[in-house]
């Protein structure tokens, strides 16, 4: 089927999916390693689903983390929201906890995307056209946190609930992992975009989950400063407990 015939979530899956297959495809048959393979991932990538979204639809605005930012975007409605490759130090050190992010804002509000985990068994792609059933809750929550920099809120909650903390890598690989029923919280502050969460969020919504700002506020896309610090992505009955014990550890002015 051309590109232009597809729906908007069909077109985010197939330029996922085909971006994924590229990437592991590059990986594999390549012969850079790290930094060197994180760069040459992330433009393939850009490459791919950009000229793709320009051709299929042409009217509407895009932001992409491997390109200038074009101030045109705000003028528009609609907009495409892309990370060609979330978790490029984690691809290019050859770990599976990485992920390709398409989305489409519309009015602000994260209404369509598509999650490729192509490091992942099956390479799967979740939508947001596609939701499954959340697996039962087991016991004690287990929150998802950076390899490198947990966020001291997360180590906060997870001391307060007796939760495990369980580091992953990119942005969509420990969402996703909330959406699959391997992890029950996902909570981060500080050093992300807009392109890192919009995407997972509009998957996780769909899904029944909880997504907002550490404050509680929604996550609001196609912004000036596209500068997101904060999230948390949780199973709804975790989200009112995780809410007020942040509420608790936030810094009160004398």
């Amino acid at each position: 089927m051309d590109a232009h015939d597809l729906s908007d979530v069909a077109l985010a899956a197939q330029l996922a999916g085909e971006a994924g297959a590229l990437l592991a495809d590059l990986r594999a048959y390549g012969d850079r390693t790290g930094k060197a393979l994180g760069d040459a991932g992330d433009s393939a990538a850009n490459s791919l689903i950009c000229n793709a979204l320009r051709l299929a639809r042409p009217h509407d605005g895009l932001l992409s983390e491997e390109e200038k930012d074009n101030s045109a975007r705000l003028e528009h409605a609609r907009v495409w929201i892309v990370d060609p490759l979330d978790g490029t130090r984690e691809y290019g050190e050859g770990r599976s906890d990485w992920a390709v992010h398409v989305a489409l804002a519309v009015g602000g509000k994260p209404l369509v995307g598509a999650v490729a985990l192509p490091g992942f068994d099956g390479s799967p792609v979740l939508r947001s056209d596609q939701p499954a059933e959340l697996p039962l809750a087991t016991g004690k929550p287990r929150l998802v946190v950076s390899r490198t920099r947990p966020a001291a809120e997360a180590l906060a909650v997870a001391e307060a609930l007796g939760g495990e903390l369980i580091p992953m890598g990119s942005a969509g690989a420990k969402a996703m992992a909330v959406v699959l029923g391997q992890a029950d919280i996902y909570l981060h502050s500080g050093g992300q975009y807009e392109w890192d969460s919009c995407a997972p969020v509009a998957v996780a919504l769909t899904h029944g989950l909880h997504c907002s700002r550490l404050d509680g506020s929604p996550l609001i896309y196609n912004q000036r400063d596209t500068y997101m610090p904060d999230l948390l992505i949780c199973r709804m009955e975790w989200a009112e407990r995780v809410l007020a014990i942040l509420d608790l550890t936030k810094p009160r002015s004398s």
